[in-house]
């Protein structure tokens, strides 16, 4: 694999947080329980859709951070992030 350039880092970062923010917000949806709405993302989602949503987003999480040229970027939102992701799906 050839090194990534520090524009494609930043944009796999950011993915990464947007992977994060996926990960809480189904989370926070689900645990509204039935005040949940529908502008609450996911709010239709079974409990197993959910599990599912946030195994898929974590997993995307868990790969990226297995990179080792990651420089300076923080990483602190993602891996709470993980760590709630964990906890959800039982992990």
């Amino acid at each position: 694999m050839s090194e990534r350039t520090a524009e494609e880092i930043a944009q796999a970062h950011k993915a990464c947080l947007d992977g994060a923010d996926t990960i809480n917000v189904v989370i926070a949806t689900h645990d509204l329980g039935d005040d949940a709405t529908r502008d609450n993302f996911g709010h239709d989602m079974t409990l197993d859709e959910k599990k599912a949503r946030v195994t898929r987003s974590v997993g995307y999480l868990k790969h990226q951070k297995t990179l080792d040229d990651w420089g300076s970027e923080d990483f602190t939102v993602i891996d709470a992030a993980i760590s709630s992701a964990d906890t959800f799906t039982g992990e």
